[in-house]
């Protein structure tokens, strides 16, 4: 597959991600806060170099930035390889990112919470991640058959 395909499945997967993930935190309580999680990860790493640590909202710009450039890097790994198995390695990825986003946390000294505080939260963080991936996937194979 062209890079192209790849880059544009990536980005179509993260931004499909943070709609549907700020969307649902919204308007459902068990819904994952990747958000706050990304926003004390990002405050920890701006802390442990002496950094000024920005506002709240300016934090939390800076952190939905930071997670779509992120997430879209990631899930363009999808469009890397034979077009015929694109779908199911997006699916891959993003089953592999929610699964990381319920379990590495707390080993990483964050706080679990966000993640993980009810069965529907672990099962909606793995779900949302795997939609963004299965995105990332269908994007770049629709990218790289229009090309």
């Amino acid at each position: 597959m062209k890079l192209l395909s790849a880059i544009g499945g990536g980005i179509a997967g993260a931004i499909a991600l943070t709609v549907i993930h700020e969307t649902a935190r919204r308007l459902n309580e068990d819904a994952p806060r990747m958000d706050l999680l990304g926003m004390e990860a990002m405050s920890d790493t701006l802390e442990s170099i002496d950094a000024k640590v920005p506002k709240e909202e300016n934090l939390f710009k800076a952190t939905m930035a930071a997670d779509i450039v992120s997430n879209s890097l990631y899930y363009s790994v999808a469009g890397l390889g034979n077009e015929k198995q694109v779908i199911l390695r997006g699916s891959l990825l993003g089953l592999a990112a929610g699964i990381g986003a319920v379990y590495l946390p707390k080993p990483l000294g964050l706080d679990e919470a966000p993640s993980s505080r009810t069965p529907q939260t672990r099962l909606m963080t793995v779900a949302l991640y795997s939609i963004g991936g299965l995105v990332a996937g269908s994007v770049a194979k629709f990218i790289e058959n229009q090309t």
